[in-house]
């Protein structure tokens, strides 16, 4: 029996009949509703997150099997931290912290699609995920929590494949967060200022040589692209900027 199959990067839980799904599903003369409403509960726990689904149909008989993937590591660590996106400048600014039970609970999501060959081996990977985000794991960045785990710290949970975490932990975890969001926004009001000075005091001069001083200073490239005019070829104006010498008009 001929099958066709539909693929498809739908919203957790709120799949629709609109494109791409509803013209692909379209022609294919199934029930596009009940396709959806099984789609959705499918995906219902990946709410908020972009879900690959295929939708498997009989050419004959028009039955079809749903099955769904996982969204990409980034998307269920962000989910996990609850955040909506990683760090612009994950070096310095840690958005986050995880616990390695979450830790768990990704490497075992996602590890059909991980390379690593043991489950200590896929933990590893989300962590290092984690660290080009700005995500810590138990309080440290993601290349500490490597070295870590290479260690040994993380065997017993890890062959105990514990994934759960308690209120207390949860609780702990939405309050380093809240600290970390202060503790960047600080900084950055720091950099903003530190940014401004210099920009300031090398008015007249050109882009690139105000961004290579924003650069030797530290300044995030976020930073430095909110800040820094682009470069018209007569240098940055503002106060302070060189006036043209006066001449005397015969």
């Amino acid at each position: 029996m001929p099958k066709q199959t539909v693929d498809a990067l739908v919203a957790g839980g709120k799949a629709s009949a609109a494109p791409p799904l509803g013209p692909a599903l379209g022609p294919l003369g199934v029930n596009i509703g009940k396709i959806i409403a099984d789609i959705n509960k499918k995906t219902a726990s990946f709410a908020g997150m972009q879900v690959p689904i295929k939708v498997i149909v009989d050419s004959d008989t028009k039955d079809y099997e749903i099955t769904v993937g996982t969204p990409p590591t980034s998307q269920l660590i962000k989910k996990e931290a609850g955040v909506e996106k990683g760090s612009g400048n994950p070096k310095a600014d840690k958005i986050a912290d995880l616990k390695i039970e979450q830790i768990i609970k990704i490497a075992k999501m996602k590890e059909d699609s991980l390379t690593g060959v043991t489950l200590k081996n896929k933990v590893k990977e989300v962590m290092g995920t984690c660290h080009s985000m700005g995500v810590m794991v138990e309080g440290v960045s993601g290349s500490e929590a490597i070295a870590l785990t290479n260690s040994g710290k993380f065997d017993q949970e890890i062959k105990l494949e514990k994934t759960e975490i308690s209120a207390e932990e949860q609780k702990e975890l939405a309050e380093e967060k809240k600290r970390l969001a202060e503790e960047m926004e600080k900084r950055r009001t720091e950099y903003d200022s530190k940014a401004k000075a210099i920009i300031q005091s090398m008015e007249g001069q050109t882009r690139s040589a105000i961004k290579a001083k924003l650069v030797e200073a530290k300044i995030p490239e976020t930073i430095i692209s909110e800040l820094l005019p682009a470069d018209t070829g007569a240098g940055v104006k503002g106060a302070g900027a060189p006036k043209e010498a006066k001449t005397d008009k015969k």
